[in-house]
C-alpha cells in the first residue's frame, strides 16, 4: 500500500518501548504481506495488459490516425491512459517488491540498522512517488477531455513536466522533512513536533487524492454539459442515439471515479481517524484500515484496465450522416471514428477548398 504511515515505520527505533512497535509488527504478519503480494501483483498484470498488449494493440491499428490527429483526444488521451498505466506499474512493483523482501528475506525493521532504514525509505519513497504521479495522471485525463471539448491544445510535453516534476516535488519535500536529518521520525511526543515534523508527508500525500476527488467529478459533470450543449447546437433535437452517447459517456467516467475513490478513500479515512485521535490510536480500527488499503491500492492498475478500455468496435469508416433513430447504434466512447462530436462550423468557413479534408478532420476518436 502507499500510505505516509509506513513511511513512519521506517524510521529509527531506538528503544523496544516506542509505540509503534506493537503496530508495526502487523506489517511483518503473513496474512498482511500475502495480501500485499497478491493485490499488487494483479496490480502489475492490469498495467501490464494497458502497456503491452492494449498499447502495442492501439498503436499498430491507429498509428497514422494518431499522428495524424495532434492534440486531439484521440492521441493525447491514448498517451495519458498509456503513461498512467506506466506509473501504475511501477508503483505495484515497488509494493511488490518490498512485500516480497519483508515476507522472504527479513521482517520490516527486525535490526534496527542502517540497511533497514534505507531499504524501507527508498522503497516507500520510489511507491509514494509513481502513486502521485498515478493520481495527477488521473486527473490529467479528465483535464484532457474537457480541454477537447472547449477546443484548448494540452501538449503532452506539458503534462509531462506537470506530472513528473509536482510528483517528485510533493513526494521529496514530505519524505526529506520526515527523515532529515537522521531519520528519528520516530521520536517525535509532542503534538507541535508531530505537526512539524510528520504532517507535511501526510499533506503532501493526501492533497493530489483530494483534489482528483473532488475535481474529476466537477470536470466531468462540465463535460457532460457541454456535450449535451454540442448536441442540440448541432441536431436541434436528441434522439436515441444521442441518449445513447451521453448515458455511456456518464457511465464511463462514473466508473473511473468509483474506481478511484474505492482504491483512495480508504486512506483519508486512515489519516483522519490517526490525527483526530493522535495519542490513543485503535489499534483494530487502524489494522483494518491498513489491510483494506493492501488490498484496494495496488488494484488501481487491474480496474483501471476495465474502465479505461474501448467499451465497443465500430465501423472502419465513418458514417458521414447525422445519427438517426434507425442508426446502427454502437458505443460511441473511444470509437476510432465518428462524426457525433465535430463542432458547427461558421458559416464564414462553410466552402472550403478541399472538402475532402474537411471531412476528415471532422472525423475524431475521443475518450
Amino acid at each position: 500500500m502507499s500510505d505516509p504511515t509506513i513511511q513512519t515505520f521506517c524510521c529509527h527505533h531506538r528503544t523496544q518501548l516506542d509505540g509503534a512497535i506493537p503496530l508495526m509488527g502487523e506489517f511483518s504478519t503473513n496474512s498482511y504481506l500475502f495480501v500485499c503480494m497478491v493485490s499488487s501483483f494483479l496490480g502489475i498484470m492490469g498495467a501490464h495488459y494497458q502497456i503491452f498488449v492494449r498499447g502495442k494493440r492501439g498503436s499498430a491499428s491507429n498509428s497514422r490516425r494518431l499522428t495524424d490527429s495532434g492534440n486531439s483526444v484521440n492521441s493525447n488521451g491514448h498517451r495519458v491512459i498509456l503513461w498512467l498505466a506506466i506509473a501504475d506499474f511501477c508503483a505495484s512493483l515497488g509494493v511488490f517488491v518490498r512485500s516480497a523482501m519483508w515476507r522472504y528475506f527479513q521482517p520490516m525493521m527486525l535490526k534496527d540498522d542502517e540497511a533497514s532504514v534505507i531499504f524501507c525509505a527508498v522503497t516507500s519513497a520510489w511507491t509514494q512517488y509513481f502513486y502521485t504521479c498515478t493520481w495527477l495522471w488521473t486527473l490529467s485525463y479528465a483535464i484532457n477531455v474537457r480541454s477537447y471539448l472547449r477546443g484548448e491544445d494540452f501538449s503532452m510535453r506539458r503534462y509531462h513536466a506537470i506530472v513528473w516534476t509536482f510528483g517528485a516535488l510533493l513526494t521529496s519535500v514530505g519524505l526529506t522533512v520526515l527523515y532529515y536529518p537522521n531519520a528519528d521520525c520516530q521520536n517525535v511526543r509532542e503534538l507541535w513536533t508531530a505537526l512539524a515534523r510528520v504532517l507535511p508527508n501526510y499533506c503532501a500525500t493526501y492533497l493530489p487524492i483530494l483534489i482528483v476527488m473532488i475535481g474529476n467529478p466537477i470536470i466531468y459533470m462540465d463535460c457532460s454539459k457541454m456535450i449535451s450543449e454540442m448536441f442540440m447546437t448541432r441536431y436541434t433535437r436528441v434522439t436515441s442515439h444521442e441518449r445513447e452517447v451521453m448515458s455511456r459517456f456518464k457511465w464511463k467516467f462514473g466508473l473511473i471515479n468509483i474506481v478511484f475513490y474505492i482504491c483512495w478513500l480508504p486512506n483519508l479515512v486512515g489519516g483522519f481517524i490517526l490525527w483526530t485521535v493522535w495519542g490513543s490510536v485503535p489499534e483494530n480500527i487502524m489494522v483494518f484500515i491498513w489491510y483494506t488499503m493492501a488490498a484496494t491500492n495496488p488494484l488501481q492498475a487491474f480496474l483501471n484496465a476495465f474502465v479505461y478500455r474501448r467499451w465497443a468496435k465500430t465501423p472502419s469508416e465513418p458514417d458521414p450522416d447525422p445519427p438517426t433513430e434507425t442508426h446502427q447504434e454502437s458505443s460511441p466512447l473511444l470509437e476510432k471514428s465518428r462524426t457525433w462530436l465535430a463542432r458547427a462550423q461558421p458559416a464564414s468557413s462553410s466552402k472550403l477548398e478541399n472538402p475532402s479534408s474537411h471531412r476528415k478532420a471532422n472525423n475524431c476518436s475521443c475518450f
